[in-house]
């Protein structure tokens, strides 16, 4: 059996090699930066010389290319909490309200699906809750990707849409909530050792999707953490074995979670002011009618594309976010 100190240096290792691969790729977006910044430089030299419009249209061309990743750049440098660079495990869970606020949980599962398409990024059901009318009851799911958990991180908090409901035949306004969770797949590490005495596991009948044995059999697993009351559960796999692996990687992201939140909390009385509590806070409206608009109440960032937002475009929130914790210095930088 391998000793706690093999495990140590095997995590501290696997945080080295981690670390390592995000200095490069800020090295290598700094290069790029710069190839294109001497790119331009000649071409001002020719255009001085020569004056030939062409020139100048290339000019404005390497400009507006050269602006836009120094953008990017600047927004990976703020991906600098210890997690960021994981990949990020979603819970969304609609408010009171039936069907109306399972439908409204459902088109965000879709907004963030498409999000995740546009970045080239992966995803995973992992424990799905649908309901025999329309929408979802819960849903959690994996987005597997460079920096996700960093972006999606920005998302963790209660969604309101205000729109006629299609349910409604009196076509009247009604407003939904769902609350969306962000934690980070956090793989096992000495951090985070789990002491399995600590765990309540109990399994029962999966409810949703993945053939006809899941409803015959306790496929599905619900773990519990004691000490803290933290719950995770999964039954989209359709093995018990598979269900408890995804558990307890939901459990390990909670933890992880849980420990960075206290620590913020800790440096926050250090610093003297009292951390704003974001925890079941409405942090977004999407009006549908009677006009057509998105605000992020932290950032007061607007958007009058709502269909656009819909459709994934949500990079203009999750940017102006993070610039804005960076500037109030919320961040805890990553060890």
């Amino acid at each position: 059996m391998s000793s706690p100190k093999f495990w140590e240096d095997t995590g501290k290792a696997q945080e080295i090699i981690e670390e390592l691969n995000r200095l490069k790729t800020s090295l290598e977006q700094i290069k790029n930066i710069e190839d294109l910044l001497e790119d331009l430089e000649l071409l001002c030299l020719l255009w001085e010389e020569e004056g030939d419009k062409d020139i100048w249209k290339e000019i404005q061309e390497k400009l507006n290319c050269s602006e836009k990743e120094m953008e990017k750049l600047s927004l990976y440098f703020l991906l600098g909490e210890k997690y960021d660079g994981y990949n990020a495990i979603l819970s969304i869970h609609p408010g009171a309200g039936g069907t109306e606020s399972q439908d409204w949980a459902q088109m965000l599962f879709r907004m963030y699906s498409r999000w995740a398409e546009n970045k080239g990024f992966q995803v995973e059901i992992i424990d799905l809750l649908t309901d025999d009318e329309a929408g979802i009851k819960s849903v959690t799911f994996l987005v597997k990707g460079s920096n996700a958990y960093g972006y999606l991180k920005a998302e963790k908090g209660v969604h309101r849409l205000v729109r006629i409901s299609p349910f409604d035949t009196s076509g009247r306004r009604h407003t939904s909530f769902a609350s969306v969770d962000v934690i980070p797949e956090v793989k096992d590490s000495p951090q985070l050792q789990i002491n399995t005495d600590d765990l309540k596991i109990d399994t029962f009948r999966a409810k949703g999707a993945g053939g006809q044995h899941v409803n015959k059999t306790d496929s599905a697993v619900r773990i519990t953490h004691l000490p803290t009351g933290i719950v995770a559960q999964c039954q989209n796999e359709r093995s018990q074995h598979s269900n408890r692996d995804r558990a307890m990687k939901i459990l390990r992201g909670k933890l992880a979670t849980l420990y960075q939140n206290e620590q913020e909390e800790k440096m926050a009385k250090l610093r003297g002011k009292q951390k704003e509590i974001a925890w079941g806070s409405q942090i977004r409206s999407y009006i549908f009618h009677p006009y057509s608009l998105v605000k992020d109440h932290r950032t007061e960032t607007e958007m009058g594309n709502v269909s656009g937002v819909m459709d994934g475009n949500i990079d203009i929130f999750i940017e102006n976010f993070l610039r804005q914790r960076a500037e109030k210095g919320e961040r805890t930088l990553h060890k």
